[in-house]
């Protein structure tokens, strides 16, 4: 059975943090952090029965961090160049190595890496994390390459601005001068010749704003001229492909390739297809903002799936928030002209605020209606984070990352509704709130519908905003409609955006019957949500008709005799 990719994004510095302290910019020892063991067998299967089948562990990979971890003889990196006292997870220091605070025992780290790989199978989910192309930490040293293996800038020329085999750019004759403090004495950051850094800053002096704790990698492309050196194949090149390898080799099941706008097309249309001739069914996930750059990246760079940000994503987030109708939903999607079925459909991440947080939706429950639309509109995948089946709102002042509506990715934290819902170690119900219990209830029917549905996970798509707009008994600002329908299996999805209840009524048109082989006819009808039966007369020349509560939706399932047209 082909199935829908559902992704549980989780990030284990947090996930299974228990400790209650939570002091502002506090460090690990005063607030806690979270392990690899804390995904236990029963923390597993409880995302499992959430319907996801993917899990994707974010900030993995060996970070800097403020912590001093030297007694177990890695690296002591500047804090002066880490952002907060945990530090961003796409500031690698060691491309080869997990973070050591992320270990039981720092020493046996990359064995209990392998037993989270284990585990995960175990419980019926397949595992991504992270791969970071465009940038690594300042103070980037590996400990843990493989014998033969050179550091990244090793053998680098510094005397030259661009070099096709360095591994980084730099500003000859200057030093790194940012706008941010540096520190005085000994423990002053100092790095000379500058490097560019991570967000192509091609100077030696970043602002707050920019990336300043990391540095740009070079692909062979001189920015000052946009020339491109390709051959010889660039030195990072083939760094980056032994690194894809290395972590293939550990039985993941997909990378999440962090800004992968920001390097070369090139260098994806040469690597993916080397890393799939050993590992044919691993995964690329491609975070893009360049609408521009998708079929680049899909077609030319090998990619299974891009983020759909810029497009769905801040679609629906303007109809949950009243900025814009619900039709406008119509004209998002026409505008991929055909390329939905790459796309990665989302409402919460890392980087985005909370849908519950102050700054977006305000109420878990208001984005209910953007939830069906995002993960039934079509069979690509879908992916929620960690929390948010929870109604978790990111509105805490964690140190680093402030009041924001983001849930911290720089600072050493803990989420209340993680740890009722872990209650020691149990992964249940028990402790969380009726609200929290029915969130994540809607959460979970609509989750595995996406998978025990047919219609859902692999039927065809069909919009049915332009027959009903001009309905008095339809309202195109707060309601969307649309068809998903598999072999004799019909589901009709209305949503309504809207605080007050909606009396609805929905025209399907004649070409919808023409297009999907609708036999017309009354059924019997079952809602996936409420469970609820009835009789549904369908035909062009009927509506259906219903109530639809506020922020919420309705999913109408019939089952049609085959049509001939089927049956040869």
């Amino acid at each position: 059975m082909k199935e829908k990719i559902i992704i549980y994004q989780t990030f284990p510095r947090l996930f299974g943090n228990t400790t209650q302290v939570n002091h502002p910019h506090g460090s690990v020892y005063e607030n806690g952090v979270g392990k690899m063991k804390d995904y236990t067998d029963k923390a597993l299967f409880s995302i499992r029965s959430l319907g996801c089948n993917y899990i994707w562990y974010t900030g993995l990979l060996q970070q800097a961090t403020q912590t001093d971890f030297s007694a177990e003889n890695l690296p002591l990196q500047n804090p002066y160049v880490v952002k907060g006292k945990s530090g961003s997870p796409y500031a690698i220091t060691d491309y080869y190595s997990v973070s050591p605070d992320l270990a039981e025992n720092i020493d046996k780290r990359m064995q209990e890496f392998d037993e989270l790989v284990q585990r995960t199978h175990a419980n019926g989910l397949k595992m991504i994390i992270d791969f970071v192309p465009n940038h690594v930490a300042r103070q980037y040293k590996s400990s843990m390459k493989p014998e033969g293996i050179e550091d990244f800038g090793a053998k680098d020329r510094t005397d030259t601005d661009f070099d096709p085999q360095n591994n980084f750019y730099y500003i000859p004759g200057q030093g790194f001068a940012p706008g941010i403090d540096l520190g005085q004495g000994e423990k002053q950051y100092q790095e000379y010749p500058s490097k560019a850094t991570g967000n192509d800053c091609f100077h030696a002096y970043p602002s707050v704003n920019d990336w300043y704790e990391t540095v740009k990698l070079n692909y062979g492309i001189n920015y000052k001229d946009g020339s491109r050196h390709f051959d010889p194949i660039p030195d990072t090149w083939n760094k980056m492909l032994h690194i894809l390898l290395y972590w293939a080799e550990k039985n993941i099941d997909g990378f999440r390739c962090d800004m992968a706008h920001m390097v070369p097309i090139e260098f994806w249309d040469w690597v993916i297809p080397k890393v799939k001739a050993q590992y044919p069914d691993i995964l690329f996930i491609a975070e893009i903002y360049e609408p521009a750059l998708y079929r680049d990246y899909i077609f030319r760079g090998h990619f299974d799936y891009l983020y759909d940000k810029v497009g769905l994503y801040d679609t629906l987030r303007a109809v949950t928030m009243g900025f814009a109708p619900a039709s406008s939903i119509t004209h998002q999607w026409q505008a991929l002209e055909g390329i939905q079925k790459y796309m990665l459909n989302f409402l919460e991440n890392h980087d985005e605020q909370r849908l519950a947080s102050d700054f977006f939706a305000g109420d878990a429950k208001r984005g209910i209606p953007a939830l069906i639309v995002s993960s039934m509109m079509n069979g690509n995948p879908f992916l929620i984070y960690f929390g948010q089946e929870l109604g978790e709102k990111g509105m805490d002042e964690e140190g680093f990352s402030g009041k924001d509506g983001r849930t911290t990715i720089f600072d050493y934290w803990s989420l209340d509704k993680l740890i009722r819902w872990n209650d020691n170690g149990k992964w249940d119900e028990a402790r969380l709130t009726d609200e929290e219990k029915s969130l994540r209830h809607i959460y979970q029917k609509i989750l595995i519908a996406c998978n025990s549905e047919v219609a859902i996970r692999e039927g065809e798509f069909f919009d049915l905003m332009y027959a009903n707009t001009e309905q008095s008994t339809f309202d195109p600002l707060k309601q969307y409609a649309f068809l998903r329908k598999k072999d004799n299996e019909l589901i009709l999805i209305v949503v309504n955006f809207s605080d007050q209840a909606l009396h609805t009524e929905v025209n399907i048109p004649w070409h919808a019957f023409e297009h999907l082989h609708i036999t017309p006819g009354t059924y019997d009808m079952t809602e996936l949500l409420s469970g609820r039966s009835d009789e549904w007369r369908i035909s062009p020349d009927s509506v259906f008709s219903a109530e639809i509560e506020p922020f919420s939706g309705m999913i109408c399932k019939v089952t049609l005799p085959i049509s001939p047209d089927e049956k040869k």
